[in-house]
């Protein structure tokens, strides 16, 4: 294969491992950029492009296979799956990433050849010609929106927000995300070095550009990479300096690092070994520390009760879509069910662990009540008498008061704030242990 042509198919190998195999993305770049597909010979550059080739066809899939289907005279037969995938490839070069025609044509073709499908290689060529004379036509009359939202989801946010604020969402989902930093001190500083805007939470915010690594202040553990919606759960523990704070289902690490820098003495548990060595490396490079423990959160217990406990809960992510276009390809409503069950386990659980007078704070980065508002709904129909509901003041939160729902609970959306940026979905809800 031409040596210009290796970075599409370690983003071919990518998308088959997301959509066949249910594979994060994540993990599947990293395999698929390793050793596999000459992704070992990738340029940074490359290994770049791979990544969002990858990424832009997970965002934008539903497009892709409507284009697809508009020029077909009959559907794929299903053992033909890897002839969708390149043909989605060169669908999003052409349209979406302003590939040169010949080279996203031809890349496609030439990934084809290479595989027990090279009879489809003149189809591919019509069909990626077809659209390089009219997609750009076919593309204006699409509802974007709509087409790259799986239809489970749809249903259940146009049902819960209504079609304006769920076509809103699914708008901000296409779009690229900023790159947002939380400090431990300085943040204004730190703004000005990074070339960022303070967000009046505390986060700064700036564009992507370049390795992350490379930007002042990351060897010298001065900052760490976390979305401003993701800063918000911890902040509504107040003032937690000298305090004993447990971070149940702490991986990756973001919000133990944030109570750490706060000045709290932190525990953080995660059933995820594997997991909890990535945010044991981030303290360190961070100079914070915390106590870590690999345990399920469900029946973990430590030797007396905190001050205090966050609770993030494993969800469906669907308010992460943005940046992780692949979560919700692969789930179904059940899954929501189940996750749910488990969001109710580590809620029981969690409510033992908190002395008389101390803070659980419960968040999920689901935009779904089933993870959220129903879940605490529940919580404290089983306990009515144990936990009271500590309203979110707006103040607590940079004034943004569209952010808190009429229960006083913090609920963000995709589209707020959109015009700064936007947010990463995230609910939270603030309880007090009475007795």
């Amino acid at each position: 294969m031409p040596r210009s042509y290796a970075d599409r198919a370690v983003a071919l190998a990518t998308l088959s491992a997301v959509l066949d195999r249910n594979r994060p993305l994540e993990d599947a770049f990293d395999e698929a950029a390793g050793d596999k597909a000459g992704g070992d010979r990738l340029s940074a550059r490359d290994r770049g492009f791979a990544r969002l080739i990858a990424s832009t066809t997970l965002k934008r899939l539903g497009q892709a296979d409507d284009l697809i289907a508009q020029c077909l005279e009959k559907p794929l037969a299903a053992s033909a799956q890897p002839v969708r995938h390149a043909l989605r490839l060169g669908v999003v070069q052409l349209l979406f990433l302003d590939v040169p025609a010949h080279a996203a044509i031809d890349s496609a073709v030439s990934l084809l050849g290479k595989t027990r499908h090279a009879g489809f290689k003149g189809l591919a060529n019509a069909v990626l010609r077809r659209l390089d004379r009219d997609g750009k036509a076919l593309l204006e009359a699409q509802d974007a929106a709509r087409l790259n939202m799986p239809d489970w989801l749809w249903h259940l946010l146009s049902t819960v927000y209504g079609d304006t604020t769920a076509r809103a969402i699914a708008a901000a989902n296409l779009t690229d995300p900023p790159l947002d930093i939380s400090v431990a001190t300085d943040a204004a500083l730190w703004a000005e070095r990074l070339e960022g805007v303070l967000l009046p939470t505390g986060t700064i915010r700036r564009g992507f550009g370049g390795a992350i690594s490379d930007l002042p202040g990351y060897a010298e553990g001065a900052w760490w990479v976390q979305d401003a919606a993701a800063a918000l759960p911890a902040l509504l523990l107040g003032d937690v300096a000298g305090k004993n704070v447990i971070d149940l289902c702490a991986a990756p690490g973001g919000k133990t690092a944030q109570l750490a820098a706060m000045g709290a003495h932190v525990t953080a548990i995660d059933r995820s070994a594997k997991r909890l060595q990535r945010l044991s490396r981030n303290l360190e490079r961070l100079g914070l520390s915390a106590g870590v423990e690999a345990a399920d959160g469900t029946v973990w217990a430590p030797a007396e009760p905190a001050d205090a406990l966050l609770l993030d809960a494993p969800c469906s992510a669907t308010g992460t879509i943005r940046r992780h276009p692949d979560v919700a390809l692969g789930k179904t409503p059940a899954d929501v069910t189940k996750l749910s069950a488990l969001q109710d386990r580590l809620l029981d659980h969690a409510a033992e662990l908190v002395k008389p007078g101390g803070l659980l704070v419960y968040a999920t980065c689901s935009l779904l009540p089933a993870e959220g508002e129903e879940r605490i709904a529940a919580l404290l129909d089983r306990a009515p008498a144990a936990w009271e509901r500590v309203p979110v003041d707006p103040a607590e939160i940079g004034g943004w008061s569209e952010c808190v729902t009429p229960d006083g609970d913090l609920r963000t959306l995709p589209c707020h704030l959109a015009e700064q940026g936007g947010l990463d979905g995230f609910y939270a809800a603030r309880l007090r242990r009475l007795g």
